[in-house]
């Protein structure tokens, strides 16, 4: 196993990095009446997500705020989903998409529950 040197090398935040690319792709075939809603906050929740894995990870050496920064990046995990759900409901995406994008989801915030769970193996001591 490499050592994790930087948040980069953490398999949740490349899974959530992936994902963000994935959204921003696929958000780019919605309508332009989305554009400064639905669009908008499905870009900016799932970035945030990444976002927040990166400063969890330079505020390890203080496990509350290593755990609140793993929360959020978990919260934002769950808003983005919600927005899936709303662009599937609108016929944005189909449900395959939907389904694979909501699935990711569910892995990374998983990761983020562990991570939170398990504060000590990621903190500097």
């Amino acid at each position: 196993m490499e050592k994790i040197r930087s948040h980069r090398d953490l398999k949740v935040y490349q899974l959530a990095f992936e994902a963000a690319l994935q959204i921003h792709e696929i958000s780019k075939s919605f309508p332009s009446e989305e554009k400064y809603s639905l669009t908008d906050q499905v870009r900016r929740s799932s970035r945030s997500v990444s976002a927040n894995l990166a400063e969890a990870w330079r505020k390890r050496r203080y496990k509350n705020h290593f755990i609140s920064k793993l929360s959020d990046s978990e919260a934002e995990a769950g808003e983005t989903q919600v927005w899936l759900e709303f662009s599937m409901a609108f016929k944005y995406i189909d449900e395959r998409t939907y389904n694979e994008l909501y699935d990711k989801y569910e892995h990374i915030i998983a990761m983020l529950i562990n991570m939170s769970n398990s504060p000590e193996n990621w903190l500097i001591k």
